[in-house]
């Protein structure tokens, strides 16, 4: 007799057709803005580390939102792996720190250094964990505080949030010149 398994894990964006790492992050970002996707993030974290508060969201919300993350990081993933060369601007003379986000200068010029610094340091269950764990405090109150650092996770996905989102800017502007 064949055994067979259920995977119960949503799988979103399956089908036959196969999708580049840069559309299925345009996906993402057709449904969640940056800024939004930022503060909703940003918002989670916080409410992981207070002990004695939970996230006053629709806790469906919270979880399309995390399975949205984790769909963006596999297209991170996906772009990492392709290591396109990205085309640079023109290098910037004094910029600003509300056109660079979290981003250095040579990010910026390049934002596949932002995912090969991420994914040198974290695998991609190792950001699965970390959204799991953040979920799963800022929902409720619990005694005991996440286990891991979750400081540099966070700011490589914020990190990687603006580099997506330059990466997609910047292919607009490639296919509007041509």
């Amino acid at each position: 007799m064949k055994k067979t398994s259920t995977h119960f894990e949503p799988q979103l964006w399956k089908g036959s057709k196969k999708r580049s790492g840069l559309q299925l992050m345009e996906t993402f970002f057709q449904f969640n803005d940056l800024a939004s996707s930022k503060e909703k993030l940003n918002s989670i974290v916080n409410y992981a580390v207070k002990r004695n508060s939970w996230l006053n969201e629709d806790p469906a919300v919270v979880f399309q939102f995390h399975q949205a993350v984790r769909s963006f990081v596999r297209a991170c993933y996906l772009i990492h792996l392709e290591g396109k060369k990205w085309v640079a601007d023109p290098p910037l003379d004094n910029p600003s720190p509300w056109v660079l986000g979290l981003l250095s200068v040579k990010e910026y010029q390049n934002p596949l250094l932002v995912l090969k610094k991420a994914f040198k340091e974290y695998s991609i269950k190792e950001f699965d964990y970390f959204m799991s764990g953040i979920v799963y405090f800022s929902l409720g109150m619990y005694d005991n505080l996440p286990e891991r650092n979750i400081v540099i996770p966070y700011l490589h996905l914020i990190k990687m949030l603006d580099a997506g989102h330059l990466m997609l800017e910047r292919r607009g502007r490639l296919e509007e010149g041509r």
